[in-house]
């Protein structure tokens, strides 16, 4: 068992274990192909990606499962609620970049050298934002589209 449980990069102070799933070649090219990992883009850009991925699918559950769901204003309420928490994800991406000083990864894949730094993050927690606001936004155009409508009860039944 030794032979495939080991410290990752052989130093057991990073606080990781390389194991055939979590060291393995399909699972470095599954993490550096996401946004925060890939190869050659901007913090900024990076940002965006993550924000319009996780502002969409943030609206769903919030208008679908909130309280006000079987009201007028079920949509409504979760636009607000998806969009202040993607506010205070982008606040707390704000506070993190603050304590960031130095860039040390500790993970199968090298974290790119723009989010080492404390301006690195700010653009990315500010594209976040706007990312993240746009696709709730976008998500609930979506949701009261009329060909769309008929559609919902089947979805969420």
């Amino acid at each position: 068992m030794t032979d495939f449980v080991k410290p990752f990069k052989n130093d057991p102070q990073l606080g990781n274990l390389s194991t055939p799933i979590s060291d393995s070649a399909v699972v470095r090219a599954f993490i550096g192909n996401l946004p925060a990992y890939r190869t050659g883009l901007s913090a900024s850009r990076r940002g965006l990606e993550v924000g319009l991925a996780h502002g969409y699918f943030i609206y769903g559950p919030f208008a679908y499962f909130g309280p006000l769901r079987d009201t007028e204003l079920g949509g409504l309420a979760g636009l607000f609620a998806a969009a202040t928490l993607v506010l205070i994800l982008s606040v707390g991406l704000s506070l993190h970049g603050q304590s960031v000083t130095t860039l040390q990864s500790s993970s199968a894949v090298d974290a790119p050298a723009d989010l080492g730094t404390p301006a690195g993050w700010s653009e990315f927690a500010s594209s976040f934002l706007v990312g993240g606001a746009g696709s709730v936004a976008f998500a609930y155009f979506l949701n009261y589209l009329e060909p769309f409508q008929k559609f919902i009860p089947l979805i969420w039944s």
